[in-house]
């Protein structure tokens, strides 16, 4: 019989730190992100005052993300954007669970999206930090699961506090989660063992690798960027355009009502929490260019079917049929490609390539559901909506053939794809 604690104490103490950590600030943010529209419309907000607000959160967290990841470029440990990120958050929270007018709801957004900005770009260098003997790969692959396990209990949280009509008690958790993240962080300090910014260790490593320090160091990685962005966009649209086409039913696809709408929605949480650890296992020992590939291509069949929904009169089974590859595809992107970046960058630019990398969320986040949403507006059906998302993913193929990891976790040059290895990966692209 499988022994869970055997199974977790493979894993490094310090990774282990990480991955409760972002379990905890996942079950914060998971109710949060999805009752926050709900709270504000209940008393009375427009929708544009909502999606103002957060669209001003994602605004702050762009520029917050880039400072910190400059800073962590410069020497910043890891634990300290963490901990005014608890401190930030909190008093977001105390804010929106008496707030009930609008200047009151937009300074507790710009509290949480700074908070936000903060951690992605140190939670995310804190993985390949903690790994020690452990491939970084998999350390992704599990603290990815810990997101998704996290996001969908507090989504859950959310659902059951709004059958009792006290949706304001995401912001009481997220407070909770918070505080206990700030006391683990403060009894265990993130590993970082980075050497101290412009010491010779740095620039001897600089040298020997010839990589000059110039922004050419971002070219690798625009590949990622770009994949990040097609694939964060289809995750927008999941959680923005996707139930509004459910609800107001398509061609010849009828309408669904706001309840069967949200189960769906719903099952792809638990498909992508019982994909995300096995996914991500099985595709860390696999190049980063096979996995984004494999992502990408779930992607776009996820699309398709949903589009084809909109053609028959029992399209509802399709798009059910349509959450097992995007769950699939999910479980596969976000680990893959947070490694990629890891893989394609210099370590003395790695905080501002995860600033970089979590901008691709922020920019989805706020043009996927504006396109979407007009488009649906436009067109009173999603059909040309998912084949653009679809035939999106498809393109995006071609750019990653080329995609070779550069370092390791470490920050020494990367040796690992031998010439069969490449030729099996291009073999793969060209299949798909």
């Amino acid at each position: 019989m499988p022994d869970p604690l055997r199974w977790w104490n493979q894993f490094p103490l310090a990774l282990r730190n990480v991955t409760r950590i972002r379990l905890l600030a996942s079950i914060g943010a998971g109710g949060v992100i999805f009752m926050t529209p709900l709270i504000f419309h209940a008393i009375n907000f427009s929708a544009s005052q909502v999606g103002s607000g957060l669209a001003l959160a994602a605004l702050i967290g762009t520029v917050v993300r880039l400072i910190s990841g400059v800073l962590i470029d410069r020497g910043l440990r890891c634990s300290w954007p963490i901990r005014v990120t608890t401190l930030l958050a909190i008093a977001g929270d105390v804010i929106l669970v008496q707030a009930n007018d609008y200047s009151h709801f937009l300074f507790g957004q710009v509290l949480l999206g700074c908070a936000a900005g903060l951690y992605w770009p140190a939670i995310e260098l804190a993985v390949p930090l903690s790994c020690a003997q452990v491939p970084s790969g998999r350390g992704y692959a599990l603290v990815r699961s810990a997101d998704a396990l996290g996001i969908g209990f507090g989504a859950l949280i959310g659902t059951v506090a709004s059958t009792q009509g006290a949706l304001r008690i995401v912001y009481g958790v997220e407070a909770l989660c918070m505080g206990a993240v700030l006391i683990l962080i403060s009894l265990r300090p993130l590993q970082d063992d980075r050497p101290a910014h412009g010491s010779s260790q740095v620039v001897e490593k600089t040298t020997s690798r010839g990589v000059p320090a110039t922004p050419t160091w971002l070219l690798p990685l625009f590949p990622v960027l770009a994949t990040s962005v097609v694939a964060t966009g289809i995750l927008a649209l999941q959680q923005s355009a996707l139930p509004l086409d459910l609800v107001q039913g398509s061609l010849q696809r009828p309408s669904l009502t706001e309840s069967h709408s949200s189960a769906l929605i719903a099952l792809q949480l638990i498909l992508l929490v019982s994909l995300q650890w096995p996914v991500g296992r099985w595709l860390s020992n696999r190049s980063v260019g096979f996995g984004l590939s494999i992502s990408l291509a779930s992607f776009s069949l996820g699309c398709a079917l949903i589009a084809l929904s909109s053609l028959f009169t029992a399209g509802t089974a399709l798009v059910l049929v349509s959450l097992l590859p995007m769950a699939f595809a999910q479980a596969a992107f976000l680990p893959t490609a947070t490694e990629a970046v890891i893989e394609e960058t210099p370590p003395e630019h790695r905080g501002l390539a995860m600033a970089l990398f979590s901008q691709c969320f922020t920019v989805s986040a706020v043009v996927a559901p504006l396109l979407g949403g007009a488009m649906l507006d436009h067109l009173n059906n999603g059909l040309l909506l998912w084949l653009l998302m679809g035939g999106a993913c498809l393109a995006m193929l071609p750019a990653l053939r080329n995609l070779r990891p550069r370092f390791t976790a470490d920050g020494s040059s990367s040796e690992r794809n031998s010439q069969a290895e490449v030729q099996g990966a291009e073999k793969t692209l060209s299949m798909l």
